[in-house]
């Protein structure tokens, strides 16, 4: 398998923003006169989309408040302040572009493009602060799509776009496509259509990835080019 899609997850992946989101999601619970959280708790909240982020500050992950108008306001009120200040703190981690420009000169014609449960909007627009936009050919967010990760339509979809940017070489099927993150939602969304996944275990949930068992690990953005010609070279060796 030499990989021709590479898709990958933004915070806590190619991004630090723990930061300035539990920033935003304490600007959120202070507007609604509740206490702060501590940045570790809200840390473990992210991954699964905003909507979700914020019901878990709330104390309702599982939807048990009747008042959606309540949950609309905060929702509302979190992405408005996060708008404002999500390059307060944000940075990209080290050897992010390195790593990127690595891969698109080591595998020829490869497709790179970003798969995220965040907002499509800041996370186009995070991408497109720092340049990350001029290296993927799409940027997908948690409300591109009618489902979210770990639903792979996604990144069934970035599968569709790839193959036809690259007609001449056939369609990208799942064994040619390499999802790298930080969380288990990233190895589930990988494994729900038969893709890879690599684990990235600095990021915001390298704790999650145990139980999902991923393909295999990265301890810094560096080492995905030369995981992902392992990979390669082990699937061609067998």
């Amino acid at each position: 398998m030499v990989p021709r899609l590479v898709v990958f997850d933004l915070d806590g992946t190619l991004i630090d923003s723990q930061i300035d989101l539990s920033n935003s999601i304490n600007a959120m619970l202070v507007h609604l006169g509740k206490p702060e959280l501590p940045h570790a708790v809200i840390a473990g909240y992210i991954g699964n989309g905003a909507n979700l982020l914020v019901r878990r500050a709330l104390g309702d992950p599982e939807g048990d408040i009747h008042d959606e108008a309540y949950v609309e306001d905060a929702l509302r009120y979190f992405l408005d302040y996060y708008r404002v200040h999500m390059l307060d703190y944000t940075y990209v981690y080290a050897g992010v572009m390195e790593a990127l420009e690595e891969i698109r000169e080591g595998f020829p014609g490869i497709a790179m493009a970003v798969l995220t449960n965040k907002p499509a909007r800041p996370s186009r627009d995070i991408c497109a602060h720092f340049g990350l936009d001029r290296l993927f050919f799409q940027v997908y967010g948690g409300n591109s799509f009618s489902t979210k990760k770990p639903d792979p339509a996604g990144l069934k979809a970035l599968m569709e776009e790839a193959s036809a940017l690259h007609a001449g070489a056939g369609a990208i099927g799942p064994a040619e496509t390499v999802m790298i993150g930080d969380s288990d939602v990233d190895v589930l969304t990988a494994r729900n259509c038969g893709a890879c996944a690599i684990g990235c275990t600095y990021g915001l949930a390298p704790h999650s990835l145990a139980a999902a068992r991923p393909d295999a690990l990265a301890g810094a953005p560096a080492e995905w080019p030369e995981t992902l010609r392992a990979m390669a070279g082990a699937v061609m060796a067998g």
